[in-house]
């Protein structure tokens, strides 16, 4: 009989640790708790490399909760079932429910109590990559944008707004002015979705609006170091072909690069990259600190208010930068090399720099 007791309290214990509600329920407000959106497995298994591998260091009393919009086109059960399944008690799941669209983005809406809610009890969060965000949601018509899942955009896009404020409404109180020291980071979509969410722009494809290459054999011309990702793929079928470009970057005068992220300001690391989007017209109290190499691409931002707020254009969180995988090539001429190969032991010493930064800001939260 206290077997069969036994079993059904771990049971229900299991079930809870991994609901959907974590910060609905009796949670321990002792440790301190970073969000992550989009809280797919893939996501939950980079954190879990970067921390593993101490890449990505923290403190033994930090976890993990995945934060996500019910309308979102994933079905976030597979998340929860990964994390029982491999029971993963540092990594939790909130949801959020409420009608977004586009004209209730930028002011308080039927999510933003929720929001307070999950930003209250952590010290950060982190917004990761995607699909292409819908132009209307910052004032232009839909040319050369492929949008496949808008309702994830309104959430993450109003979250970015609800914490950070912006053009749009310059009379809104964001949350950052309680706790100004409060991490926001993001790659690639994440800087893309801070800077639209705080008034800025996008350039809809790269290729096409800057350099007028529309077809891919126009765009496999485009030098190798403007291209930020892969072209060859739409030419060839070679296997070896990586999806991806990794091509060096430049810093602006803005510090943070060389003050806040320690590397030399004439360094020109390379980064992976994998996007044909970027920011345009940049938001409120957002300053440019990294540029692609030839200055249209604009590859990090930073905050000027709160300094605990930055991103990036590029993906420092891909696992394959900081050890030997599989060997790849950009074109078809090319030798097939490893990632850490292709970007030396500057990019990665650079790679390494910039989640050194990362886990410093995250300690220097206040609860």
């Amino acid at each position: 009989m206290q077997k069969i007791i036994f079993s059904i309290l771990l049971v229900l214990f299991t079930l809870g640790s991994y609901s959907q509600t974590f910060f609905d329920q009796n949670f321990d407000k002792n440790k301190r708790y970073v969000l992550l959106c989009d809280p797919t497995i893939s996501r939950i298994q980079t954190i879990r490399y970067l921390t593993e591998n101490k890449i990505f260091k923290i403190p033994r009393n930090v976890e993990f909760v995945g934060v996500y919009f019910e309308e979102q086109h994933y079905d976030f059960a597979k998340t929860k079932q990964y994390l029982e399944e491999n029971q993963l008690n540092n990594f939790h799941l909130q949801a959020v429910k409420g009608d977004l669209k586009a004209e209730n983005l930028y002011e308080k809406n039927e999510i933003s109590g929720q929001l307070k809610k999950v930003f209250d009890h952590s010290v950060g969060v982190i917004f990761f990559g995607g699909p292409d965000i819908p132009p209307g949601i910052y004032g232009e018509e839909n040319t050369l944008s492929v949008v496949t899942d808008p309702e994830r955009h309104y959430y993450e896009t109003t979250f970015l707004f609800q914490l950070l404020g912006g053009y749009q409404n310059e009379n809104f109180r964001p949350f950052l002015t309680e706790r100004p020291d409060y991490l926001v980071t993001g790659f690639c979509l994440g800087m893309q979705t801070m800077n639209v969410a705080t008034g800025g722009t996008l350039v809809q494809d790269i290729p096409a609006e800057l350099y007028r290459a529309e077809t891919p054999e126009q765009k496999v011309k485009v030098s190798r170091e403007n291209l930020h990702r892969n072209y060859w793929q739409e030419l060839h079928d070679d296997s070896l072909l990586m999806g991806i470009n990794l091509h060096p970057i430049q810093f602006t005068e803005n510090d943070f690069f060389g003050k806040a992220v320690k590397v030399k300001k004439n360094e020109k690391p390379k980064i992976l990259s994998a996007h044909h989007q970027a920011a345009e017209k940049i938001g409120k109290n957002m300053e440019v600190t990294a540029l692609s190499e030839d200055g249209k691409i604009v590859e990090g931002i930073v905050h000027k208010v709160y300094p605990n707020v930055f991103a990036v254009q590029f993906h420092p969180e891909v696992a394959a930068l900081y050890e030997d995988r599989e060997a790849l090539k950009f074109s078809p001429a090319d030798e097939a090399q490893t990632y850490p190969a292709i970007i030396g032991k500057e990019g990665l010493r650079f790679h390494k720099a910039y989640w050194k930064h990362i886990s410093k800001a995250l300690k220097q939260v206040k609860q």
